[in-house]
């Protein structure tokens, strides 16, 4: 399990369980010891609780805020501190990080003396699209792995959280919606796996998913039109205009959870686009917790990822919760977008 990514070869099979796909993958790696393995299956243990409290969400009095507000400056909801605990508690007792973060708390997440010995770090979204929770639309977690940098025997560092997400060994995502869904890569190919909850795992649903080149859709908040840069308000005016043979105008589609709206541009093609403005230049998303997670699963699925001036993923974060504009996506339509942006069109 050397290099910067765990790579996971050999045929997958439709109708595989998530655990058996994992597995059978680590067996093809020499010296494979099995801790990403008991990770991976940390994380879907978490996931499957937190779907089974969102699925009677308005029956068991956790709909609504907690009346507090996280690091960003966000009102609470009870599920987000419910996943967050549900995430942390399931997997900081498993000895395999060494230290963990989420959007949710102010301060690195310090695991147990005897987990210090942990190979691996992970960030996390606990409950992407908290504002969907009270009118029952879909949310969903997100979360990276990274190899630690520090000594093995000490604890996790900010230096391990610190990391550019071309370094991430591992991200996916859960969408709680119609069905709940699991999406995942290692850094060479992107697999959908979707949950039966009369057996309660995982199956392999969707199989080395590949966005296309280019969609017909775009997902961005228009109710800030007027607070963008100049060349941001062009792309979206010539991409609704219609033209004979080009694919335009593209169709509006915007749910207000970032896994959502990704996981339909993953599958069907088009752009994501969640930029500064004049209000808050740096943009909205966290970069550890949500941009570079989403890029790396679209990247490895043969799109792109941009902050505007780069590829997100060779960023170097220099704070916990730094945020960051985001134009994510189909490969030419990421290059369309950035190319307004840049003043080149």
């Amino acid at each position: 399990m050397s290099g910067g990514s765990y790579t996971l070869a050999g045929p997958a099979r439709p109708g595989t369980s998530l655990a058996y796909h994992i597995l059978e993958r680590q067996r093809a790696i020499p010296g494979a010891s099995g801790d990403f393995t008991e990770l991976f299956q940390q994380i879907t243990l978490a996931t499957k609780t937190i779907h089974s409290l969102v699925r009677r969400a308005g029956l068991v009095n956790v709909i609504g805020s907690t009346g507090l507000t996280n690091v960003q400056g966000e009102i609470v909801q009870k599920l987000d501190e419910f996943a967050n605990q549900t995430i942390i508690k399931s997997v900081e007792a498993g000895g395999h990080v060494c230290v963990m973060a989420s959007e949710e708390n102010d301060e690195l997440i310090p695991v147990p003396p005897e987990s210090h010995g942990g190979k691996y770090v992970l960030l996390f979204d606990p409950l992407d699209g908290s504002g969907n929770i009270d009118v029952n639309a879909s949310i969903g977690t997100i979360f990276a792995i990274y190899r630690r940098r520090s000594p093995v025997g000490g604890p996790g560092t900010l230096d391990d959280v610190l990391q550019p997400g071309r370094d991430m060994v591992a991200a996916g995502y859960v969408v709680y919606g119609s069905s709940m869904m699991l999406v995942y890569t290692a850094g060479r190919g992107v697999h959908g796996f979707t949950y039966d909850p009369t057996v309660g795992e995982y199956f392999l649903s969707h199989e080395n998913i590949r966005i296309p080149d280019r969609g017909d859709t775009y997902s961005i908040n228009e109710g800030n039109y007027h607070r963008w840069p100049e060349g941001l308000r062009r792309w979206v005016d010539w991409i609704k205009t219609p033209e004979a043979g080009s694919g335009r105008p593209y169709s509006a589609r915007y749910i207000g959870a970032m896994v959502a709206d990704l996981h339909r541009t993953l599958l069907r093609g088009g752009i994501f686009v969640y930029p500064g403005d004049v209000k808050r230049p740096e943009g909205k998303l966290r970069l550890l917790y949500e941009a570079n997670p989403l890029a790396f699963i679209v990247e490895a699925a043969g799109g792109a990822a941009s902050d505007g001036r780069g590829a997100v993923l060779d960023v170097v974060p220099t704070s916990l919760h730094q945020r960051t504009p985001l134009f994510v996506g189909s490969r030419l339509d990421v290059a369309d977008c950035v190319a307004f942006l840049r003043g080149e069109r």
